[in-house]
């Protein structure tokens, strides 16, 4: 196995998650929240559970409320560790 197709591997298992734009108030930087359902241990009900990233955006095209995705790259700053794929549905 070569080199090449090893990093092509890691580079294809990093993680992507799709949530919507908090805040665009930064120069090239959002705050993406990404809600997931996860069933209680105890009484089965499904609790919403949120999670908060900042993202990466280089030109600048996503604005609150819009839902983005977001993929893993190397950590750019103390907190930024996502970069904007792509914005899959602009706010209303």
């Amino acid at each position: 196995m070569s080199t090449e197709t090893t990093s092509e591997t890691a580079r294809n298992l990093r993680k992507e998650r799709v949530g919507v734009v908090t805040s665009d108030k930064m120069t090239k930087s959002i705050t993406v929240i990404v809600e997931r359902r996860v069933m209680h241990p105890k009484y089965g009900k499904f609790v919403k559970r949120s999670s908060t990233f900042m993202a990466h955006d280089e030109k600048g095209d996503a604005h609150v409320g819009d839902t983005v995705r977001i993929a893993e790259i190397r950590p750019m700053s103390k907190l930024k560790r996502w970069r904007l794929v792509e914005v899959v549905e602009r706010a209303k």
